[in-house]
């Protein structure tokens, strides 16, 4: 155990070393404010998608998290996330945003690292981050930034964990609410820990990490993104497990021997026509970044319209006002994305809305609506191949409810049967 320690401390210096003869004084590097910065890679490299998660407003979400007051308040402090890649390769990157934030953000330091289990890291593959060969980087309000290439030999549909170290308050943070996976924090400087003891508090959302991607991996045929709300998201699904719908759509991908990335593009309550503080920008809006931008994007698969339809139907303290939504206004919403898809040539596959009869918005109003919408994307030919999650996942005796065998619980959101049920209906050659 000492001789491999030894040897991966002489490792990390080695690498420190060569990282520092290039840095200037300050070793911080500046990203500019309100967009990506120049990629950084040798000419002719060519990155894939590995990982992706829309980014929203800093808010209390729906359980507890940190975004609102963001890290080292009182202390300097370190954040580890663990994401489960896609797409695998020989080299990895990652992109941070500050999206919503209102002051420059400070990195002093990230690593990334294949995860061995919790918050533990496999100590020899642990590699330091460099954003323009500096250890650190400064991001400003509104902006976003990319790292530099590190080595980094990753498979496909493998966990990777990546490290960032604050050593001045942050603010608020730009994350993802719902990630059905735990994020870890520790005081002090951990970004070199191979061990997790030191990394005690937990949280299921991520923060300030947009996406990782992969050069050096084999060929595919494209990148697929699944976008949507909570039911993209995953909510209800098992904590740490990867059963969202998209992730057992690439393990099918894959076991029929054509892997490729799926990026999930849902975020929990999000709506197809308006904004919300909470629940992030709506589909319009966000669907450059969250689709279009992403590396070698072939099809996106559309599940959205049912918050749309059913905020109407409640008081919601989390979303006001509640406006009436009409079926036509969810069908001109879809018509946006399509519309916006194709002008890059990339394919539509719409998903029908899924039974809700039980659930706090289901009325005979927002009832018709479902029916009037899934009705149009099975029949009007604006999109490029349907899906019908809504026949697949209704009760055998009540098409208007969620078949029980695949219900969380609260009438809506799929369980980890459902999900893989969602996954099951996607007919592979569409993509």
């Amino acid at each position: 155990m000492r001789s491999s320690t030894l040897r991966l401390s002489a490792s990390l210096l080695a690498l420190t070393t060569v990282m520092a003869a290039s840095v200037a004084a300050s070793g911080t590097a500046t990203a500019r404010p309100g967009g990506p910065a120049a990629d950084r890679d040798r000419p002719g490299t060519v990155w894939s998608a590995g990982w992706a998660a829309p980014v929203q407003r800093p808010s209390s979400g729906f359980e507890k998290n940190w975004a609102e007051s963001g890290f080292a308040e009182r202390t300097a402090q370190t954040l580890r996330q663990v994401v489960r890649v896609t797409g695998g390769g020989s080299a990895a990157r990652i992109r941070l945003s500050n999206r919503y934030g209102t002051t420059p953000l400070r990195i002093a330091g990230a690593t990334i690292a294949r995860t061995a289990h919790g918050a533990a890291v496999h100590g020899a593959s642990l590699r330091p981050l460099t954003f323009g060969h500096r250890r650190s980087v400064e991001i400003g309000a509104g902006g976003e930034t990319v790292s530099d290439a590190a080595p980094l030999r990753v498979a496909a549909r493998q966990p990777v964990t990546v490290t960032l170290y604050f050593d001045r308050p942050t603010g608020p943070a730009t994350f993802h609410a719902q990630a059905y996976a735990r994020s870890f924090r520790a005081d002090g400087d951990h970004r070199a820990d191979r061990a997790g003891a030191a990394f005690t508090e937990t949280t299921h959302s991520w923060y300030y990490l947009s996406d990782v991607e992969v050069t050096g991996g084999p060929r595919h045929p494209g990148t697929v993104v699944a976008f949507g709300d909570s039911i993209t998201d995953g909510f209800g699904s098992t904590y740490d497990a990867d059963h969202r719908w998209p992730d057992l759509l690439a393990g099918r991908l894959a076991a029929a021997g054509t892997p490729r990335p799926v990026l999930n593009s849902g975020i929990g309550g999000n709506l197809l026509l308006h904004d919300s503080a909470w629940y992030g920008d709506r589909a319009g809006a966000r669907f450059r970044r969250d689709v279009l931008d992403k590396p070698g994007v072939r099809s996106v698969i559309l599940l959205q319209g049912l918050n749309d339809i059913g905020f109407s139907e409640v008081d919601l303290p989390t979303y006001k006002p509640n406006p009436q939504v009409s079926a036509d206004e969810v069908i001109a919403g879809y018509r946006e994305l399509i519309g916006l898809a194709h002008t890059r040539g990339i394919k539509v596959i719409g998903g029908t809305i899924l039974p809700f009869k039980g659930a706090e918005y289901h009325t005979p109003r927002s009832e018709a609506k479902r029916t009037a919408i899934n009705e149009w994307i099975r029949t009007s030919g604006a999109f490029d191949a349907v899906v019908d999650f809504a026949e697949v996942m209704a009760a055998p005796s009540d098409p208007l409810r969620l078949n029980p065998a695949y219900d969380s619980g609260d009438f809506k959101h799929p369980n980890d049967a459902g999900y893989r049920r969602m996954a099951e209906a996607v007919d592979l050659a569409t993509l």
